[in-house]
């Protein structure tokens, strides 16, 4: 990938960052890590060296929100009000909090981006009763460290542990991301706000943000960041047996609640991740970050003919101003894949469709469009008939009645699909969420 090495080494010296980490981790190829710059500390730069990941820290706090939704222990339309005793906005549920879109104001009462002084959790939560709603539930996105920060406190509430312990226990430890955590060490890069008019660079405090952590404490490196971003669209790759998380609950929280800009649909968000649909049907699955001197994009990216599975990326910087890392992120991985692509795995022969479904595959008519039936790795698969063998299909599991079908995935997924034979066996007609399908193209009244 010696390719690549100029692509990083243009935007450290046009964006004029300080110390740039980046990283790509693929399922087919080894860890490719690159870091240009220097650290601002007495130790050099190199791929251990720890940098802010600000908002990244909210899929954190999103996923330990999720665990306890799937240990029982809360519901996500549960109301802030059912598990912490605010003097106000006790109304918005979990649910909205973590899509952005309770409503509620970007930060917490007071001017703690002038100040940086924070208060403690008693003082924070009393303080709530001075924020704003700014827009009904639902009406519209709106970014809140707020909400994340509340979100926090009821992961803590909830799981009966600090949110830095629950973070290490439940998240970092179980997926071995030895240098993601709160703390400020010795390997941690400095942060710098970059001067528009000079090439002087001011180092930025890093500020323990203490109550506010949930949504944006967080340090972490580069080849770390890459596993988090994997995990986040590929957990089979990185967390087969669930054990963080399963893959149905992260499949859920990518899936858009709202999108980010009502005027241009470039990303949208789910239940704590920014979405951005790519060409082909790839989807990059992560979340930017920035804090006082760094900013931060990391994402996984699923989908696409060229994946190979487990693809994270990750692009840290030690300046406050260098926004050209975010459009470079997900450039920078398409040039990656297109590069290099996965190398394209030969078919081979499987198994036979079961008896009770053969009658079912081949070309069927419903709505009046074409569809092809066909069985795919041990499940009963469906398409429009435009579209090539590759594209994603619908797919079906049998209920107790092996004539009723469940769609798992795909076109009308949730929906039934009913198989009504004949009286040898064969089906001869079928209903996909209710609409009849047929062998032969038929307008809705049944005629040919």
């Amino acid at each position: 990938m010696t390719s690549l090495r100029r692509p990083v080494q243009h935007l450290q010296a046009t964006a004029r960052i300080p110390a740039l980490a980046v990283a790509v981790r693929r399922n087919d190829r080894p860890l490719w890590t690159m870091e240009v710059g220097d650290s601002g500390t007495d130790r050099p730069l190199d791929s251990a060296t720890r940098l802010r990941i600000g908002s990244v820290t909210k899929t954190f706090t999103a996923v330990l929100v999720m665990q306890a939704r799937d240990a029982g222990l809360l519901n996500l339309d549960d109301t802030l009000g059912d598990h912490l005793d605010v003097p106000a906005h006790r109304a918005l549920t979990l649910r909205r909090l973590l899509s952005h879109t309770a409503g509620l104001q970007r930060e917490p009462y007071g001017d703690v981006w002038d100040t940086l002084a924070v208060p403690g959790m008693e003082g924070f939560l009393a303080d709530v009763a001075k924020a704003e709603a700014l827009y009904p539930q639902s009406r519209r996105f709106h970014y809140s460290n707020l909400a994340y920060a509340l979100l926090g406190e009821v992961v803590v509430r909830r799981f009966g542990d600090g949110w830095a312990e629950l973070v290490a226990k439940r998240i970092t430890g179980p997926l071995g991301l030895s240098s993601t955590g709160p703390q400020h060490d010795g390997y941690c890069a400095q942060g710098f706000l970059v001067d528009p008019y000079s090439d002087h660079a001011r180092p930025e405090p890093s500020t323990d943000f203490g109550v506010f952590g949930p949504a944006a404490q967080l340090w972490s490196t580069a080849s770390d960041m890459t596993q988090w971003g994997a995990f986040l669209a590929d957990p089979a790759s990185i967390d087969p047996d669930g054990t963080v998380l399963s893959a149905a609950t992260l499949e859920e929280m990518r899936w858009p609640h709202t999108v980010r800009d009502g005027e241009v649909w470039t990303s949208g968000v789910g239940l704590g991740l920014m979405v951005y649909p790519r060409a082909q049907r790839v989807l990059h699955i992560g979340h930017t970050g920035a804090m006082p001197g760094f900013l931060a994009s990391v994402f996984g990216r699923l989908g696409g003919e060229d994946n190979p599975g487990g693809v994270g990326f990750a692009v840290l910087a030690a300046s406050g101003t260098a926004d050209e890392i975010f459009p470079f992120t997900h450039d920078f991985i398409d040039q990656v894949l297109t590069e290099d692509p996965a190398d394209i795995r030969p078919w081979r022969p499987g198994s036979p469709a079961p008896q009770a479904y053969k009658s079912v595959l081949g070309r069927w008519w419903g709505e009046g469009y074409e569809h092809v039936f066909r069985w795919e790795h041990g499940r009963l698969a469906a398409r429009d008939a435009g579209l090539p063998l590759d594209s994603p299909p619908a797919l079906f599991e049998p209920t107790a009645d092996p004539d009723v079908l469940r769609t798992v995935s795909g076109r009308e997924t949730g929906e039934l699909l009913r198989l009504h034979r004949d009286d040898e066996g064969v089906v001869t007609r079928m209903h996909w969420a209710t609409y009849r399908f047929t062998r032969s193209q038929e307008t809705f009244d049944g005629q040919l």
